[in-house]
C-alpha cells in the first residue's frame, strides 16, 4: 500500500483515430458528459488525494495549458513537448516532477466509472513496492464496447502480468490507469520511446502486474466510441458493460 501524492496525465498524442473531431482540439479537450476527459482525469486524481499534477502537451499544446490552469486541482504543472515524446519518453521526462515514489499516470483519454472502492485507491492500496514496478489497471474484454482484439495481458493467480503467446486470447485489456515505480525508468532510451519497452522489463524481471477493474470503463478511440459513451451514460445503459 502506498499514499499516493504525485501523477501525471499523458495529453501529448495526436489523437488521429478521432479525427476529425480532433483536427482543431486535442483528443483529451473532447466532451462527454459536459466536461473535457482531461477534466474528469484530473478530478479522479485530485478526489484521490494526488497533490501534485503533471500533464504533458504537444498537439495543441496551449489549449491543454488552458485546460490544465482552469481546474481546481492543487499543484498543476504543464510540460510542453516541443518533440512528441511518446508515453515512455514523455513520463521520463517529467520525472524531476513526480517525487521519489510510485506515482500514478492517467492516458488523457481514459474515462471510467469507480466500482464500490475507486479505481485510484485500489491501485495504491494493492501496489507492493517490494515485489512491483508497474501496477496496470486491467478491464475485462466483455465488458468493452468496441474492439477488443486479442486482449494485453495474462495475469497468473498472483497477478503477474505477462505478454500473451501465439494464438492465446487474453480476456484484459490495459485500461489506461497505472501506478508505476521511478525504479522501472533506470537506464532508460533518451527521446521518444514506449511505455511498453518498460513494461516488457518488468515481465522479465516478474514485476508487472495487473489490477481488474470492478467498475465501468469506456473505449473511446473513434468519434462513435465517443457518441456511444455519451449515450450510455445519458441513458444509464451500465448494464451493457458489466
Amino acid at each position: 500500500m502506498i499514499a499516493l501524492t504525485h501523477a501525471m496525465v499523458l495529453a501529448a498524442g495526436l489523437g488521429t483515430r478521432m479525427r476529425p473531431l480532433t483536427d482543431d482540439r486535442p483528443k483529451p479537450l473532447l466532451m462527454l458528459e459536459g466536461r473535457s476527459l482531461l477534466h474528469h482525469a484530473l478530478d479522479r486524481l485530485r478526489d484521490a488525494g494526488v497533490q501534485h499534477h503533471v500533464v504533458n502537451a504537444h498537439w495543441f499544446a496551449d489549449q491543454v495549458a488552458e485546460a490544465v490552469a482552469a481546474h481546481d486541482a492543487p499543484d498543476r504543472t504543464v510540460l510542453r513537448e516541443d518533440v512528441l515524446l511518446e508515453t515512455g519518453g514523455g513520463v521520463a521526462n517529467a520525472l524531476p516532477h513526480l517525487g521519489d515514489g510510485p506515482f500514478a499516470v492517467v492516458n488523457g483519454d481514459a474515462f471510467w466509472l469507480d466500482g464500490p472502492t475507486p479505481a485510484l485507491a485500489r491501485l495504491a492500496a494493492n501496489f507492493d513496492p517490494e515485489s512491483m514496478d508497474a501496477l496496470l489497471l486491467l478491464v475485462r474484454t466483455a465488458q468493452v464496447d468496441g474492439e477488443a482484439g486479442r486482449g494485453d495481458f495474462m495475469l497468473d493467480p498472483m497477478g503477474r502480468a505477462r505478454r500473451l503467446k501465439e494464438r492465446e486470447i487474453s480476456p484484459y485489456l490495459f485500461g489506461g490507469v497505472q501506478i508505476l515505480s521511478p525504479a522501472l525508468f533506470k537506464d532508460v532510451p533518451e527521446g521518444p520511446f514506449s511505455l511498453n519497452l518498460l513494461y516488457d522489463r518488468a515481465i522479465e524481471n516478474g514485476r508487472l502486474y495487473g489490477l481488474v477493474h470492478d467498475g465501468a470503463w469506456f473505449h473511446l478511440s473513434t468519434p462513435r466510441d465517443l457518441d456511444r459513451a455519451e449515450t450510455m451514460l445519458r441513458a444509464g445503459m451500465l448494464t451493457a458493460l458489466f
